[in-house]
């Protein structure tokens, strides 16, 4: 896991339609895609899953927020676990061999106790408004203690921007999950190319144009 990790982040049942900003994460080379819908029923979920999972395919693991079932149900590469979900150890119980699971973590006690996971997500580095309720700001010099004592990848998480990634990088992070500076930017492909170039990645090849846009 290297790169950006790519979000698609739909809050409410009338979301714009994700698809585009789904093409030009993928166009950029996005390597990993989760899916993230708070709230959302499992039937509404489901049917996200079984629409973008397809695309994905070949080209980016794709990842179920929160939800095992759904992901199981959808045919999904992987979950990422909250510190409220379900315990990565029943999880594993459930799962097949190779499916990916991911735990967010927020201290170091959290991130020892994740070190059994495919990889972890800790943050928030900075402030985020992606969540209603954000946990307290961890910043990069605890994020480089976790990479050195982290025995699986690390993915930065909160509040990152694109000026912040190379820093990111310098700590030891092996990815990291951006929403809002990609999303709002006016070409994501550009901005997940110039992510993934900070970690030294090679961009793939244009896409058709008619695939790209937000």
């Amino acid at each position: 896991m290297r790169g950006l990790y790519g979000m698609i982040d739909l809050p409410s049942a009338d979301s714009p339609d994700p698809l585009p900003f789904l093409h030009a994460l993928l166009d950029g080379g996005a390597r990993t895609i989760q899916l993230r819908m708070k709230g959302a029923s499992a039937g509404s979920m489901l049917a996200v899953v079984e629409w973008l999972r397809p695309i994905c395919r070949g080209r980016a693991r794709f990842i179920v927020n929160d939800r095992l079932d759904v992901a199981l149900a959808g045919g999904a590469d992987g979950v990422h676990l909250g510190q409220d979900d379900l315990s990565l150890e029943d999880a594993r119980k459930q799962v097949p061999r190779g499916f990916l699971i991911g735990i967010s973590t927020h201290d170091e006690a959290q991130a020892r106790r994740a070190q059994g996971a495919d990889y972890l997500g800790f943050g928030p580095i900075f402030p985020t408004t992606s969540k209603d309720r954000p946990d307290p700001v961890v910043g990069i010099e605890q994020l480089r203690s976790i990479c050195r004592a982290s025995s699986i990848p690390v993915v930065a998480i909160g509040g990152i921007s694109l000026a912040s990634v190379p820093d990111l990088v310098s700590a030891g992070a092996a990815a990291v999950a951006i929403i809002g500076a990609i999303r709002n930017s006016d070409d994501v492909t550009a901005a997940v190319r110039q992510v993934n170039a900070a970690f030294g990645l090679v961009a793939p090849s244009p896409a058709p144009a008619t695939r790209r846009g937000t």
